[in-house]
C-alpha cells in the first residue's frame, strides 16, 4: 500500500500514530497506530529483541512472580492493548534492535540508511541492524511472537515491526562489540554522558544503583574525571552488585584497558538506599564527612529519592536518572529538609551519548565484560 495512502500529513514528531487522545504526543499517548506501512519519513524495522529499562522489568518480575511465559503475556497484552511497549504501572519501556526493512525517502537518514541496503542486496550482506535510542514508550511497535523470556535478563526476543519517527534517534549497532551488550549499553547511554557533563575535577561523586549498567557507566566516566584528588562512592543494592563495583574498581585502579592516567579512589557500600537515614549514616563516616559534588541516581526501585538528596552538599546536583523516580516526593522532600540541591530528570538522549558510551566499554576490557554479563 503506498504511503501516501495511509499517512496524509506525517508529522516528524509522530503525532500522526497517535489513535487515543487526539492532540497528545507519541510517548503520553494511550494508544499508537503500529501499522508497518510508513510514512514518507519514517524508518520500518524488523524488531527482534525488546530491551526493558530496569524499572519496568523489575515491576513485570514482581507482578510475574519471575514467570517467564507470564512476562511474555504481560508484555503481549500490553503491546497489543497500547500499540507501545508502554509499562502503565513504571510509565516507562526500554529500547529495541532489529534490522531496517524499508526507509521513505523524506526519513533525515534516508540516504545513509538506502544505501546500507543497497549495498547489503548487492553483496548479499545482512541488512543494516540498528538499536532505537528513543523509548519504546513512544515508538509504535507491532509484535507477532514473542520467545521464551528469562526473568534474569531484561532481553527478551520477539518477531514484529517498529517504527521510527522522523525525530526518534537510533543507532547502527557496531560490528565490534556483541549485539546483547551494545544494546544493554544504548538502554542507558544517558546516564554517563550526565556524569561527564556536570562532574569536575576533585569531585566526589555518589553513584546509587551502583553495580547495574548505568551504574558501572558512570563509575567508569567519574573514576576518570574526577582523578586521585576526587572521590567515587558506589552505593550498590545487593551485595553481587557491590561485588561488579569491586571488580572495575580494581581493574580500573591497575590500569585497565588503555586508560594510564590515574583514577579516583572508589568506595563501595551496600545498603537499602530507600532507607535515607540509615544510609546516611553509613555514606558520611566512610566519606569523612564528605557529601556529594554529584549524585547519580540509577537505581530501578522506587523510595530513594531523599537518601539521594541528603548524602548530596548545599550547591551540588543530583541527576535522577532511574526511571523509578517521584517527582513530587524528591521536590518535596528536598524542600522539607531544607536541602538546597539542583536536581535534575535525566534525559536518555544528549549528542553522540551513544558513541560515547560505546567508545567507554571499548576502553576497558573489564567494563566491557560486567556490562555483558
Amino acid at each position: 500500500m503506498p504511503a501516501s495512502a495511509v499517512w496524509t500529513a506525517p508529522d516528524p514528531l509522530g503525532t500522526h500514530r497517535v489513535l487515543e487522545p487526539p492532540g497528545a504526543l507519541p510517548q503520553s499517548a494511550l494508544r499508537l497506530d503500529p501499522r508497518p506501512h510508513i510514512a514518507p519519513n519514517e524508518l520500518l524495522i524488523a524488531v527482534d529483541t525488546l530491551n526493558l529499562d530496569a524499572a519496568s522489568f523489575l515491576q513485570l518480575r514482581q507482578e510475574c512472580a519471575d514467570d517467564g511465559r507470564a512476562i511474555a503475556r504481560r508484555v503481549a497484552g500490553i503491546v497489543e492493548e497500547r500499540g507501545k511497549m508502554h509499562n502503565p504501572v513504571t510509565g516507562s519501556g526500554g529500547v529495541l534492535c532489529g534490522t531496517v526493512i524499508e526507509v521513505g525517502p523524506e526519513h533525515p537518514r534516508a540516504g545513509e540508511m538506502q544505501g546500507l541496503l543497497a549495498a547489503a542486496a548487492e553483496t548479499g550482506a545482512p541488512a543494516p541492524r540498528v538499536a532505537s535510542l528513543v523509548s519504546l514508550t513512544l515508538t509504535p511497535l507491532r509484535l507477532t511472537e514473542i520467545g521464551t523470556v528469562d526473568p534474569t535478563s531484561p532481553q527478551i526476543p520477539v518477531r514484529g515491526t517498529a517504527v521510527l519517527f522522523a525525530s526518534a534517534a537510533f543507532a547502527v549497532l557496531p560490528p565490534d562489540l556483541p549485539e546483547s551488550s551494545a544494546l544493554a549499553v544504548l538502554d542507558v547511554a544517558g546516564a554517563p554522558a550526565y556524569v561527564d557533563h556536570f562532574v569536575r575535577t576533585g569531585d566526589v561523586v555518589l553513584i546509587l544503583g551502583g553495580g547495574g549498567r548505568a551504574g558501572l557507566l558512570c563509575q567508569a566516566v567519574a573514576a576518570r574525571r574526577v582523578g586521585p584528588d576526587g572521590l567515587v562512592v558506589m552505593w550498590c543494592y545487593p551485595a553481587e552488585a557491590g561485588g561488579r563495583a569491586k571488580e572495575l574498581a580494581a581493574a580500573m585502579a591497575a590500569g585497565d584497558g588503555n586508560n594510564s592516567a590515574p583514577t579516583a579512589p572508589t568506595i563501595v557500600l551496600e545498603g537499602d538506599a530507600t532507607q535515607a537515614l540509615e544510609m546516611l549514616a553509613s555514606y558520611l563516616p566512610a566519606t569523612g564527612s564528605r557529601h556529594a559534588d554529584l549524585t547519580v541516581n540509577c537505581v530501578s526501585a522506587p523510595g530513594t529519592e531523599m537518601a539521594s538528596i541528603l548524602a548530596t552538599r548545599d550547591g551540588g546536583t543530583v541527576v535522577f536518572f532511574g526511571m523509578a523516580t517521584d517527582f513530587a516526593r524528591a521536590t518535596l522532600g528536598a524542600e522539607g529538609v531544607g536541602k538546597d540541591v539542583t536536581m535534575i530528570m535525566g534525559n536518555g538522549y544528549s549528542p553522540g551519548h551513544a558513541d560515547a558510551a560505546l567508545d567507554l566499554v571499548r576502553s576497558s576490557p573489564a567494563l566491557q565484560g560486567l556490562v555483558a554479563t
